[in-house]
């Protein structure tokens, strides 16, 4: 690779990675209110905190609690909330910082790299690529970085791309066809091209990119948004009751009514724990879906890839490996084996299409005869549209061709043997396509080719059906062989014959029955399609326009990605349901646990029945109220873990996942909030005996109130 000359790249100074105090220093820059106030539920529990510690600092402007004040009860309860608050912070600084780390890898690579623009009188100048506009012509040689995102007007290059997709295999990008596309920071390997700039500054693919991983552009999605309101009403409920309790029991003489105490069983009630973590499961389903080198234009696309109904996929290259390969040879009556392996490999050996390489290849592992051909002492005769035909003409004038029987009997007067056409007619019923091979016009017999379905591709469509999602194979070949290839992959459905327009109609024809549709694409004539497709997974090797018209990326080029996609979307919603329902639950069992401690307090009138909800057994009132917050509180660092990574997921029916996610995460958090709550009330218990914890209290009764009573 030729060296860049100096002017490609600019030293800069490089931002240093995200940190352990970079996360808690944002941790502490989200108490900022407009903020909170992205989330209604963290944003009650934030206007509790600052009123539980008013209560705490300046009990003398709040005549009602004189009767119940305690010090250091109160000052627990608002360090409690407190941490709730920080908790909840972290869980999200954590995660978008996940995707910061990726975004600080990402500007290393465009960081300092200037641009060849190509001035109207035809002369090169170096300068910013920050200064380029859409339009603009630059020339990128071996060695260079790509300063802007562009399409290739003249010209072809290797570009190295494992610095943003991770693979080592350098792709082609020439001008003309569907594979003009180069992205900004990636790396010449070889030739020279003039680019046209198709991105302003700030715009590129790298800068989307960047914005996503880190979080900024994400918007919350249909789902989380309808949990948002969910948990809001759930949560002006609770307050509504708790009011209305409060009201009576204060009316009525039945208890004596400790607002601090009030506080601690509205938070607990209200689900805090799924609140807290919404953010982080929303930001990790994108980290996760970039760390399988997939872009997304927002987290909507991720979600709905989760709620798929209809998965159209590309037959080749998609289910197929994409090209045709030799399978068989099938000799004519009375041809040996040997005349027809030697025709097949000398016809093929210098055949530079993938076919022709296959039929060389399987030809030598029959142990087709060699013989040396010298320079010049031979003829290959290419394909071409007239005669539809290629070959080679030996040194004695022997013509060897290979050809569709159409064409060898119209264009090579071979005749074909009746046997031959049966195989023939056999093969096309498998999906396969025939090739004759002829010597001096006789028929010497036939190769099978076959486009091969993808190892363990029948096996994830297996996955998607059991999931729930049908998919579509839409292919360009004839009935037969696509009847053939739908059998062997296990697709649901095809559609055979498919002209560009075919994948706009399908998703047009899914989504008027009110299904959700996926489908992949790479040119420029399945844009409108991938458009209107609620998830269209575009090549990165494709046209601009296909890119643009998807709101996800393929970095890798595999089409197949879409699959590993929906596995991702059905995650994030399977991640998000389970730690509702575990939110849920735990609410259930702090309600018994906050409830009869308010009716165990010395001046409350004892009630029928109160003793039985007091299934833990406390005796403390205080205790067993600061016991419940407590666990409310570090419940939710203890989750962050499994909201960044995920709930495991196993392809399954929907009615398992719904079994499974209130076996586990339903029990489970009803279970875990009784024994978690119990433990700390013992704990606590235990510190109230130690005289040094004892002291602790006097000197905080005497410090507080700073306002006095």
């Amino acid at each position: 690779m030729a060296a860049p000359e100096p002017g490609a790249r600019v030293p800069v100074r490089r931002v240093p990675h995200t940190s352990v105090l970079r996360i808690l220093v944002d941790s502490f820059r989200m108490f900022d209110p407009r903020r909170q106030l992205r989330q209604p539920v963290m944003f009650a529990l934030y206007v509790l905190f600052f009123l539980v510690l008013a209560f705490t600092l300046y009990p003398r402007a709040f005549p009602d609690i004189a009767r119940t004040y305690s010090a250091p009860y109160y000052l627990w309860i608002t360090l409690i909330l407190f941490f709730t608050l920080w908790f909840a912070n972290v869980s999200t600084a954590i995660a978008e910082a996940q995707g910061r780390a990726r975004a600080e890898a990402l500007r290393e690579i465009r960081s300092g790299i200037r641009a060849r623009q190509i001035l109207p009188d035809g002369t090169a100048a170096w300068g910013p690529a920050d200064l380029l506009h859409i339009g603009d012509q630059i020339e990128i040689r071996p060695g260079e970085p790509v300063p802007m995102d562009g399409d290739v007007i003249d010209g072809a290059v290797l570009i190295d791309e494992s610095m943003m997709t991770g693979e080592s295999s350098p792709v082609t990008r020439e001008a003309g066809g569907d594979r003009t596309s180069v992205l900004g920071g990636t790396l010449v390997v070889q030739g020279t091209a003039r680019v046209r700039v198709i991105a302003a500054p700030g715009d590129t693919f790298l800068d989307r990119l960047i914005r996503v991983v880190e979080g900024q552009s994400r918007e919350a999605t249909p789902n989380e948004l309808a949990l948002v309101v969910l948990l809001s009403a759930l949560t002006i409920t609770l307050l509504t009751v708790v009011v209305t309790f409060v009201f009576l029991a204060d009316s009525t003489g039945y208890l004596l009514v400790d607002l601090a105490t009030i506080v601690a069983l509205f938070v607990c009630l209200m689900p805090t724990t799924i609140g807290a973590l919404l953010p982080a499961i929303g930001i990790s389903g994108i980290t996760r879906t970039a760390r399988a080198n997939v872009i997304t234009k927002s987290g909507r696309a991720v979600e709905a890839a989760g709620d798929l109904d209809v998965l159209i996929l590309d037959k080749t290259g998609t289910i197929t490996v994409g090209n045709r390969l030799a399978v068989q040879f099938v000799a004519a009556p009375g041809v040996p084996e040997t005349e027809l392996l030697e025709a097949a490999l000398l016809s093929s050996t210098l055949d530079n299409t993938p076919e022709g390489r296959s039929i060389a290849r399987l030809a030598a592992r029959r142990n087709a005869p060699t013989r040396r051909l010298e320079p010049g002492q031979f003829k290959v005769l290419p394909f071409t549209a007239e005669r539809q035909m290629s070959g080679i003409t030996l040194p004695d004038g022997t013509e060897l061709f290979k050809g569709s029987l159409p064409a060898m009997e119209r264009q090579g007067g071979v005749a074909i043997p009746p046997e031959l056409r049966q195989a023939a007619a056999a093969a096309s019923q498998e999906g396969m396509t025939p090739l004759v091979f002829s010597a001096q016009h006789r028929a010497l017999g036939l190769v099978l080719l076959k486009d091969v379905v993808k190892p363990g591709i029948r096996d994830r469509i297996r996955e998607l059906r059991t999931m729930g999602i049908r998919t579509i194979m839409c292919t360009g070949d004839n009935r037969l062989t696509a009847a053939a290839i739908a059998r062997e992959s296990g697709v649901d459905e095809f559609v055979a014959e498919a002209k560009p327009e075919s994948k706009l109609l399908l998703v047009d024809r899914e989504k008027s029955l009110g299904r959700l549709v996926a489908m992949t694409g790479d040119g420029t004539n399945d844009a409108p399609a991938l458009a209107r497709a609620d998830v269209g997974l575009a090549m990165n090797s494709g046209t601009g326009a296909a890119k643009e018209a998807g709101n996800m990326v393929d970095l890798d080029n595999d089409p197949t990605k879409l699959i590993e996609v929906v596995s991702i979307g059905k995650q994030l919603l399977i991640t998000r349901g389970a730690l509702t329902t575990f939110s849920i639950t735990n609410d259930v069992a702090k309600y018994f646990a906050i409830l009869p401690a308010m009716f165990l307090a010395t001046n409350a009138v004892p009630l029928p029945g109160i003793a039985l909800m007091n299934l833990l057994g406390f005796t403390d009132p205080h205790l067993a109220v600061l016991a419940a917050l407590l666990f409310n509180g570090l419940i939710i660092p203890i989750l962050i873990p499994l909201a960044l990574i995920g709930v495991p997921f196993r392809p399954r029916s929907a009615i398992d996942l719904l079994r499974r996610n209130l076996l586990y995460y339903g029990i489970g958090g009803l279970v875990s909030a009784f024994v978690g709550i119990k433990l700390l009330y013992v704990l606590l218990v235990w510190l109230v005996a130690v005289p040094a914890f004892a002291h602790v209290g006097v000197v905080v009764g005497h410090v507080l109130p700073l306002g006095g009573l």
